[in-house]
């Protein structure tokens, strides 16, 4: 049960671990990113009781009705359509976003799958989105961890999926994207934040409703604190109760020199692993419980 643990933290923090174990990132597909004018938060409906909330990223969008089911698509291709700028999302749906304004005001459309891109957007219904200079507390309580770890989400990508890039440069990005206090190390707070993150965003790549949404954010704070509490007692080598890049990374970002000795004689291993089962039942029993 501890590895299985230990595997689910790592890929909360580390999203393309498991790609980087399996080589050499390949050089992504070129796809210009929203533009910076359009990127950040929008409301439908007056300011101080917004009807829905819209969050534009470099590479996602995430529609949050007040009272309606979450919407995040996150964008495999983006580019210009005639005066719009049209983002296509994953999967077998491949939902395209329709996005035209400026720094103040914004436009989206959402077309059927069946009109052509050089029908659109045609008779597809538009809808106006404003800026708000503050943003909505109720909104920010519900949705702020979720949306900031979006935007770390888009920079682990970039730095971790790099043509070249090492584990090394992956959990640096985490550690960087994590940091709060500014030390440059990692507490139990800042992982568990990571992974209440974490847990937002597949809620609302589920389409969950904000009960659901604020269901998963509770479950969140839980795991969030289990997990980070057993990575730190897993990883945290110096013991000053914070983790490093170096620790984080220790042994997965290079391989360690690892020549061994030629004095002794090898044991049978089947005994071994009968002692690491034993050792491994006994801690599974002390850490969960039956």
């Amino acid at each position: 049960m501890t590895r299985f643990l230990l595997s689910g933290l790592l890929a909360a923090l580390l999203p393309l671990g498991s790609a980087l174990a399996q080589g050499p990132a390949s050089a992504p597909a070129e796809m210009p990113p929203i533009p910076t004018p359009l990127r950040g938060a929008w409301f439908a409906g007056e300011c101080t009781a917004p009807t829905a909330m819209l969050q534009l990223t470099a590479r996602a969008l995430a529609r949050l009705p007040a009272d309606g089911p979450a919407r995040l698509i996150r964008f495999a291709e983006a580019r210009p359509l005639g005066g719009w700028h049209m983002g296509t999302g994953r999967g077998a749906e491949a939902p395209r976003v329709l996005l035209r304004g400026d720094a103040g005001t914004l436009d989206t459309a959402e077309p059927d799958a069946k009109l052509r891109d050089d029908q659109l957007p045609g008779d597809t219904p538009v809808q106006g989105w404003h800026r708000c200079p503050v943003p909505p507390p109720s909104f920010a309580a519900l949705h702020g961890e979720g949306l900031a770890f979006l935007s770390s989400l888009e920079v682990l990508e970039a730095t971790c999926g790099a043509p070249g890039a090492s584990v090394g440069d992956c959990v640096g990005a985490v550690v960087t994207e994590g940091d709060i206090s500014g030390d440059r190390l990692l507490s139990v707070a800042e992982i568990a934040r990571m992974v209440r993150g974490m847990t937002w965003v597949l809620a609302a790549a589920d389409d969950a409703g904000p009960e659901n949404v604020a269901a998963a954010g509770g479950g969140g704070v839980l795991a969030g604190v289990a997990l980070a509490r057993f990575a730190m007692e897993s990883l945290d080598y110096d013991g000053d109760g914070k983790l490093s890049a170096a620790e984080l990374g220790q042994d997965r970002a290079a391989f360690p020199r690892a020549g061994g000795s030629a004095e002794g004689r090898p044991l049978r291993l089947e005994g071994v692993q009968e002692g690491v089962n034993l050792l491994r039942s006994l801690l599974d029993g002390v850490l969960f419980g039956p």
